[in-house]
């Protein structure tokens, strides 16, 4: 058969070629198109790092940033609780000072008012003296027909107020 002769030939022909074909590709894949892949990933990577790097580096100042913040806070805290202290202790002492006042006011006024009440006190009872005086001077002289001076019906009188 000749066809199974040129076998050879055919099978030589085409080893040859595949050979040129991957040596091609391993010529201009392998040391064209890799290196610069390898030069990308390599650039890649160097960004990465610079990025974590400053990533990094700006959590840093973020956390100081973070942390001034909550000092500056916690003095703005502390500062308002001393000022509402200050406030409260003033409002305390002005009205202490008011309730004082006003203690002495509502005092002055009682004791006004209590010298007026003994006053109208002692005026009713010179003047309810006065009326029961008079009220026994005429019950004296209505059932026993005798005339009792002013003196002795009043000393009668205050003698009777006072058992009372």
């Amino acid at each position: 058969m000749p066809q199974l002769s040129q076998l050879a030939l055919v099978y030589q022909s085409q080893w040859f070629w595949l050979l040129l074909v991957l040596a091609t590709i391993y010529f201009v894949v392998g040391r064209g198109i890799v290196s610069k892949v390898e030069t990308t990933v390599d650039a890649r990577d160097k960004q990465i790092a610079a990025d974590l790097a400053a990533a990094e580096r700006l959590q840093a100042e973020a956390a100081r940033s973070e942390e001034a913040w909550r000092e500056k806070m916690n003095a703005a805290h502390a500062e308002g609780q001393a000022r509402a202290a200050e406030a409260k202790a003033k409002a305390t002492r002005d009205a202490e000072k008011r309730v004082a006042k006003a203690d002495l006011e509502v005092a002055a006024k009682t004791e006004a008012a209590a010298a007026a009440l003994a006053q109208a006190r002692k005026s009713a009872l010179a003047e309810i003296e006065g009326v029961a005086a008079e009220a026994a001077r005429e019950i004296v002289a209505k059932l026993t027909g005798g005339k009792v001076t002013e003196k002795a019906a009043r000393a009668a009188v205050a003698g009777a107020l006072n058992r009372a």
